[in-house]
């Protein structure tokens, strides 16, 4: 039976001088920001700051000369632990630079790195996932977009759901079938980079409850992809994408999305907090000070090299109980009701986090999911 290695980390020197110097230049670029703008952090789209980003060296920060900064992984543990406690817009460039372009990176050709790494690097070119469809959910292995071979390339016929923002990114990088299913489902599958410019693509929002459009299902219509758009060997796209998904779950991201309610929270008690209270913040302090210490554990094993799979999945999973339990407590806490117009600035932020949270549990894999990917690595199952 394997047992979870969660090892001690300690933050370099030069990842503490980052984080003042970080912590500065949000306060300039953003000081305008208001409390309800900042707790949709996770979710702000803004191109412009994106390129900013870009400009510091703050995207691709881990990727070799010429494509990033060739920094260690804890430094940008600390610029995007910044940027999410500040709730900062980062959606625009997230997506790419958290998951496609080290995908790329690790399995891509040398043209695919040298066509598509730079602009993410600069904060300039955004992508989407293409993995979950209707009726699949977090069951990746039952997916049925497929690509048939063809003289000019790869024919895909099939639609991929909940691709956030799909809409306003340049790419899309798509988990498909390129064989029959056998007895082994997981066998068959790659993955290519799509130019959602092309025609035989259809993108169509979902509007959630909280009235956003992040959200879109994505529908292929014999769309031709050409061979150089394949990532990596035909038939390796399960393995690829395991390790993609470890980049997904064990960020600060995972336990973070809440984060500025709960600081709104201490704010509004912290002239008079009872007893009650004062035990209940400080069960929520510690929690997310060992959910950081995980997931900074799990940053230092990637800086080495390692796949801490099994690891990244608990973060993900602790971290989502953390963040889904804030907007409860808020309502034993603060004697204040949700409102979304209107509102203070409290109101509006308890207003978006408590309908934006119960979706914290399904991105990058369900709860079901990810206990079931646990129990397997512990040999329980």
């Amino acid at each position: 039976m394997r047992a979870f290695e969660f090892e001690a980390c300690q933050l370099p020197l030069e990842a503490q001088t980052l984080r003042q110097e970080v912590r500065d230049f949000l306060s300039q670029s953003l000081g305008h920001y208001t409390i309800s703008e900042k707790a949709k952090s996770w979710v702000g789209f803004d191109a412009n700051f994106s390129a900013e980003l870009g400009k510091k060296g703050w995207l691709g920060m881990t990727w070799p000369k010429p494509f990033g900064s060739g920094r260690s992984s804890l430094e940008r543990y600390v610029v995007i632990e910044e940027l999410l406690a500040f709730g900062a817009p980062v959606a625009a460039h997230w997506i790419a630079e958290r998951q496609s372009g080290p995908l790329i990176l690790r399995f891509g050709t040398e043209e695919q790195k040298n066509l598509y790494l730079p602009g993410i690097s600069k904060g300039e070119s955004f992508f989407c996932i293409g993995m979950s469809e209707p009726g699949s959910g977090s069951d990746l292995a039952s997916i049925i977009t497929h690509a048939a071979k063809h003289a000019d390339g790869w024919l895909l016929n099939g639609r991929k759901v909940w691709t956030t923002y799909a809409h306003k990114s340049h790419f899309m990088i798509a988990l498909v079938r390129t064989s029959k299913t056998t007895e082994d489902r997981h066998a068959g599958l790659s993955q290519f980079i799509i130019d959602l410019s092309l025609p035989g693509i259809t993108i169509r929002p979902i509007r959630n409850m909280i009235g956003d459009e992040e959200f879109n299902e994505v529908t292929f219509d014999n769309l031709l992809v050409d061979d150089s758009m394949l990532i990596g060997k035909e038939g390796n796209g399960w393995q690829q994408v395991v390790a993609e998904l470890a980049f997904e779950r064990s960020g600060p991201d995972r336990f973070l999305s809440s984060y500025i309610l709960f600081r709104e929270i201490i704010r509004i008690l912290q002239i008079d907090m009872s007893d009650s209270a004062v035990k209940t913040i400080g069960r929520l302090t510690a929690q997310l000070i060992t959910l950081r210490n995980m997931s900074l554990s799990v940053a230092a094993k990637i800086d080495s090299g390692k796949q801490p799979n099994i690891e990244a999945s608990l973060v993900k999973d602790l971290g989502v109980a953390f963040e889904q339990s804030i907007p409860e407590l808020a309502h034993e806490l603060v004697d204040c009701s949700p409102r979304k117009l209107h509102g203070t600035e409290y109101q509006k932020s308890l207003a978006y986090v408590q309908q934006a949270c119960v979706s914290f549990s399904l991105r990058g894999g369900t709860t079901e999911i990810l206990r079931g990917m646990v129990a397997r690595g512990l040999g329980l199952r």
